[in-house]
């Protein structure tokens, strides 16, 4: 037997090309792509993952990796680990922004921490509707299921096959479930709230000398964390619905690239 060095530039090849896509996933996904862990260890456990589904990568284009086509074919790779996780972060943003919305009506808009994830200022509910959504996706096994996408993705979409125009626009379309989302999430709260400032309107109008300030701030808040309490066994449902929604518009996405 002898192995040359056409040898060698065929395997490191074969592990180089998977490694960009699961690496571009670990580097935006929700809890495996968290800022939060050190960059060693999402190389290492990207590596680990690529090292294990090898078996099920397929063929990989007979490039050099360091040519003009090699680098085009990295860019499609990248691209598709991407948009693969950008698909699950739409789903944590409905509850950044549902905190958002239920925050601002309760008056604890001003309640700010720093998102490790996102690297901005948001309220103190989001980060726990995040936290919620995170402890919820790991019970769920929705980090399986993100393996098992990522295994089928590549027998959908094989390495250099990339995205076409119809999977971006797709991509750009699910991006809508952020709003949709939120909506469907902070709702409940959102129309308790209404009527709640209804009623302080009227007991206003009703009696001038009222302090509404000191009496209708606490009411506020003590009902808007008791209809959270009240909706909060809704949460894994809502979780559950918006996992299988991004995980369907994934294969969506992967079937409109590879029917072009």
């Amino acid at each position: 037997m002898t192995f040359g060095m056409e040898h060698l530039a065929d395997l490191v090849a074969r592990f180089y090309w998977p490694l960009v896509r699961v690496a571009a996933l670990f580097s935006i996904a929700p809890v495996i792509g968290s800022p939060m862990i050190p960059v060693r260890i999402r190389v290492i456990a990207a590596s680990l993952v690529t090292m294990a589904i090898l078996a099920f990568t397929g063929d990989v284009p007979n490039v050099d990796p360091l040519s003009l086509e090699g680098v085009l074919v990295t860019a499609k790779e990248l691209l598709v680990g991407l948009s693969m996780g950008l698909l699950l972060l739409f789903v944590f943003g409905v509850f950044t922004m549902a905190g958002e919305s239920i925050a601002g009506t309760m008056g604890l808009s001003f309640a700010l921490m720093s998102d490790p994830h996102s690297g901005v200022q948001v309220p103190v509910l989001s980060q726990f509707f995040n936290v919620m959504a995170t402890l919820m996706f790991l019970a769920l096994n929705g980090h399986h299921a993100l393996f098992e996408m990522l295994v089928r993705s590549f027998e959908v979409l094989p390495v250099g096959a990339g995205l076409g125009p119809a999977s971006y626009q797709e991509i750009a379309l699910a991006g809508g479930i952020i709003f949709k989302g939120a909506v469907m999430v902070a709702l409940p709260a959102l129309i308790t709230m209404l009527s709640l400032n209804l009623v302080m309107g009227v007991m206003t109008r009703s009696a001038p000398q009222l302090n509404i300030f000191s009496v209708g701030f606490p009411i506020t808040m003590f009902i808007g964390f008791l209809v959270i309490l009240v909706t909060l066994p809704g949460f894994v449902s809502a979780i559950e619905n918006l996992l299988e929604h991004a995980f369907s518009r994934m294969i969506t996405v992967f079937e409109m690239a590879a029917s072009r």
